[in-house]
């Protein structure tokens, strides 16, 4: 009897003890129910369910080769999305970042995810300003009017962690502010936590669904993310790196004004970089814009192998200047650091791609542990059919019937596709997702990869191979034998490229007119 007594207190202990802990947390944020680590893994929980059941329901007894599952199919995967959608945006931090993250991969998931997705970046949360001041007064230790003589209270620009104000220092100076949302880092772990059961749980109903890379992006990324100091490291070790690069633009840290949740830099000013009516009022040549953006990041990822891996449009900003396009850099939350494997494979890899060399693309895309589906690599990489893979990606540009195969090939192929990602190695994820939004940068731009492209990626490629070896060399005659070759590969790459503008030119278009008239 006294056991049975004593065993009723004890759950009534512990039922109360949760009562009073939710209470309290509730409490805390503001009587907001979504903080509940219950409450916000209960949601995101039921839309994994009824997308679960949508798909094991709706494409039950259909044949894959017939329309009508094509047709249906299609269906459930908006509706998915839409569901997914819906919890991301009301459970908000972790969940609309990685929304993002997958709205951004075009060309490797169903379109109908992508359209669907990419919404997010428009929808990311506003913190009020009362809220914003609290983890400014928290972290740094003064009122907000102690710190500035002005903060403009609508926002420059928010996002899924953060929002960014613009401010102006005691002596007269203007920078950019950003503080993270009250409540994401409280959020982050239950929410990592929820990402990693709830994709282990589809994948084991699914078999052919492997997305364990995203749980385990997630929860590698985030915390990095959050830490704002490591941003401001991030800022600063890419400026160093990059120093040689006249037409980039990094802003520069206010260290005594920056914390993990706050984070103080120069304001820079000026145009998103998909924004092509901004270039035109402006003068600014839009192929030169997509060229400099395609030099800085084949020598991020070919010869530095550090690399910026959030270049949506709102990170990057131009400007025109005396000296021409300058292009500004900022949110260095998220860098990619690559090993000198990985690298050189990677290099090689698209050494292989440019020259259409199909024995190449196999080697390393096996080196890249993508195994027999080397050729589906290939596409997912490029962006191209596998046809013009084979007929040398710098020959032609991508046409309207090309592109629909490829976006019919990401929803006929999601499971080989879901297998490469979980399969390759970590470094190449984020480098995926970074290629496919300078794609989307391009295509807003109206100018799509062509052979100028090609020849920066081949350049860069052929300096950080040479770089390599020269490294591991050790006699005067090799390290001649390497620098040679490398200078010769340049001149090649440079007379080449030379030859494309000549046949490119006006002049040379209209002696080519007179020549076929005469």
């Amino acid at each position: 009897m006294i056991r049975h007594g004593l065993k009723k207190t004890v759950k009534f202990g512990i039922v109360a003890g949760a009562i009073g802990g939710t209470g309290l947390l509730l409490k805390h944020n503001d009587w907001e129910v979504s903080t509940i680590g219950v409450a916000r893994f209960g949601r995101a929980a039921l839309a994994a369910v009824r997308v679960v059941i949508d798909y094991k329901t709706s494409l039950y007894g259909l044949n894959p080769e017939d329309l009508p599952y094509k047709q249906i199919k299609s269906q459930v995967h908006t509706r998915s999305a839409l569901r997914l959608r819906e919890m991301c945006c009301k459970n908000g931090g972790a969940f609309i970042k990685v929304g993002q993250h997958l709205g951004s991969l075009e060309y490797l998931l169903p379109t109908e995810y992508i359209e669907v997705l990419k919404v997010l970046h428009d929808k990311a949360p506003e913190s009020p300003l009362t809220e914003l001041f609290k983890v400014v007064e928290e972290d740094l230790g003064k009122k907000i009017e102690e710190l500035f003589t002005s903060f403009e209270p609508k926002p420059l620009g928010a996002a899924s962690l953060a929002q960014v104000h613009k401010a102006t220092l005691k002596d007269g100076r203007t920078v950019a502010v950003k503080i993270q949302h009250p409540k994401v880092k409280a959020h982050s772990f239950v929410d990592i936590k929820t990402m990693t059961f709830l994709v282990s749980a589809v994948a084991y109903i699914f078999p052919d669904f492997q997305y364990k890379w995203l749980a385990e992006e997630t929860k590698r990324n985030l915390p990095l993310e959050l830490d704002f100091l490591h941003e401001g490291k991030n800022c600063e070790r890419i400026a160093r790196v990059l120093k040689d690069f006249d037409f980039l633009k990094v802003p520069e840290i206010y260290w005594n004004l920056s914390s993990e949740r706050v984070l103080t830099m120069e304001y820079c000013e000026g145009g998103k970089v998909d924004d092509r009516q901004y270039m035109k009022q402006h003068g600014i040549p839009v192929q030169e814009v997509t060229k400099k953006l395609g030099i800085l990041y084949s020598e991020m990822i070919f010869v530095q192998g550090y690399v910026h891996c959030d270049p949506h449009p709102g990170n990057v900003l131009v400007n025109k200047k005396p000296h021409g396009v300058e292009i500004v850099l900022l949110d260095h939350g998220i860098y990619q650091s690559l090993t000198d494997e990985f690298r050189l494979n990677y290099c090689k890899l698209w050494m292989s791609l440019i020259k259409a060399d199909v024995d190449g693309i196999k080697k390393y895309a096996e080196a890249m542990n993508a195994g027999h589906l080397s050729g589906l690599f290939a596409c997912m990489l490029t962006a191209r059919s596998w046809d013009s893979v084979t007929k040398g990606i710098d020959k032609s540009q991508v046409s309207e019937s090309e592109a629909d195969v490829i976006r019919q090939n990401a929803a006929q192929y999601i499971f080989e596709i879901s297998d490469i990602l979980n399969r390759i190695p970590r470094q190449m994820l984020l480098i995926l997702k970074t290629n496919d939004v300078i794609r989307g940068i391009e295509s807003s731009l109206k100018t799509p990869a062509n052979a100028v492209s090609f020849i920066n990626m081949s350049k860069c490629c052929t300096k950080a191979v040479a770089r390599h070896r020269l490294k591991h060399c050790h006699s005067w005659f090799g390290r001649l034998k390497i620098v040679s070759g490398e200078q010769w590969q340049l001149f090649k790459i440079n007379l080449y490229e030379c030859y494309l503008w000549i046949t490119s030119s006006k002049i040379f278009q209209l002696y080519s007119r007179c020549l076929a008239v005469s």
